[in-house]
């Protein structure tokens, strides 16, 4: 889980910071369409900073493979992975929103989360 722990970290880190400093930007590429009042910009800018800290969790539980901890972490994480992924296949197919960066993020969101729950499986079994 070492490694995926560590992917985690670097995208999620990453993602959080981009879209703290740049929330709208993330919002056109994403969903092509602006965040255009504060409560929007504020939002976002809380997203980014829990995919920070998600980022952060998963780089300091790289180490602690097996525990119940890191197992809870990896849980929550495919959880989020599958939210994500439907929330974004929601917004494509029911809004019609998207953008350049929509299908290869929700492409991301499925590949993360099979490895996670297959990470799960094989420490379960």
């Amino acid at each position: 889980m070492r490694t995926l722990l560590t992917v985690t970290a670097v995208l999620e880190a990453a993602a959080g910071l981009g879209i703290m400093v740049l929330p709208s930007v993330a919002a056109s590429l994403l969903l092509g369409s602006t965040l255009d009042t504060v409560g929007a910009l504020v939002v976002a800018r809380v997203a980014g900073v829990a995919l920070l800290a998600l980022g952060v969790a998963c780089w300091l539980a790289r180490h602690d493979e097996g525990t119940r901890a890191v197992r809870g972490l990896v849980g929550a994480m495919a959880l989020y992975n599958v939210g994500v992924l439907a929330l974004f296949v929601h917004a494509a197919l029911v809004w019609e929103a998207s953008a350049i960066a929509l299908w290869p993020v929700v492409v991301g969101h499925a590949v993360m989360g099979v490895w996670r729950i297959i990470s799960l499986s094989a420490r379960h079994s």
